[in-house]
């Protein structure tokens, strides 16, 4: 049961997050015309009267991004700012999660994106991890990613999820916690609402931008961190027995933070993961603010 905040922002103003209802021939509920974004919150563990946030101005920029596609404008420094105001009025009190979106609001009932009212949300709940913190078992899906070509991958489009949707359920009920979706090229694209990483000989890979992936912002964390790490990278195509040979595999994204993957289908990988796990624990102290390094990815709000 998902423990909601308590107060969310809809049409234009802050409201108790049970007030905040649309219509049944909402737009965006039958055609899917949404973007969304997702970030996460925690109290600060060395002040407790101040709230951290994770790349808050990349997430708005995203989210801005996305929302051209849907042929509306809105600044990112809009959507920053009401951010802020967000988690200043609802005081969260341990780690949660905020999803604001973009979408078709008006009631019209024609496929389009022209002449038709948009409005912006955002709500909260609170979350700690999304997977399993030891890691989670995955199949490869039956389900495709969709294409470039067809769909705008580079906006985080709610009408895509459908196909996350097939692909979770289908891993959940044939006894996996998650799916990793193949491209319409057949390599390794990402799984229901991650980007994939593997390891192979000490180099860290993922999938390119030209694989129909998400450009995720916790990717582009990881791949700066290993960056600085050391840690040799590549970003190319990947093919579905590399994930069966690979020394580690990991998801990432904002919900799932890094998690280890422990065995695709019918084989166990590996339970070492070393660079797993120097990504993973400098990643939770960045968040926690503990890294001045990377202290330009870190939002403070002040609560008082």
């Amino acid at each position: 049961m998902h423990q909601f905040l308590p107060i969310a922002y809809f049409k234009n103003q802050f409201i108790p997050f049970e007030q905040a209802q649309i219509s049944v021939a909402t737009h965006a509920l039958h055609y899917g015309t949404a973007a969304f974004g997702g970030l996460r919150g925690i109290p600060d563990p060395q002040n407790p009267g101040q709230i951290l946030l994770f790349r808050l101005d990349r997430h708005c920029r995203r989210l801005s991004q996305s929302a051209n596609f849907l042929n509306f404008q809105i600044e990112a420094e809009k959507i920053e700012a009401i951010i802020r105001e967000f988690v200043r009025k609802n005081r969260p009190q341990t780690s949660f999660y905020i999803r604001p979106l973009v979408y078709s609001s008006g009631l019209g009932i024609a496929p389009r994106l022209h002449n038709i009212e948009k409005d912006f949300l955002v709500y909260g709940l609170e979350m700690e991890d999304y997977l399993a913190g030891d890691g989670v078992s995955c199949r490869i899906s039956s389900w495709y990613r969709q294409e470039d070509r067809s769909f705008p991958l580079r906006g985080k489009i709610s009408g895509a999820y459908i196909t996350s949707a097939l692909a979770k359920t289908e891993a959940v009920e044939s006894g996996f916690d998650e799916a990793i979706l193949m491209n319409t090229q057949g390599k390794v694209c990402e799984a229901t609402g991650m980007n994939v990483f593997i390891v192979r000989n000490g180099t860290l890979i993922t999938p390119g931008l030209d694989q129909d992936i998400l450009e995720g912002i916790t990717r582009d964390s990881v791949l700066k961190l290993a960056e600085d790490l050391g840690i040799p990278t590549q970003q190319r195509p990947v093919d579905k027995s590399e994930l069966i040979v690979a020394d580690e595999v990991f998801l990432c994204g904002t919900a799932a933070k890094i998690t280890p993957v422990n065995r695709i289908e019918t084989f166990p990988l590996s339970g070492e993961r070393p660079i797993t796990r120097r990504l993973k624990s400098l990643l939770a102290r960045i968040t926690q603010n503990q890294e001045p390094k990377y202290q330009e990815w870190v939002t403070i709000i002040p609560l008082d």
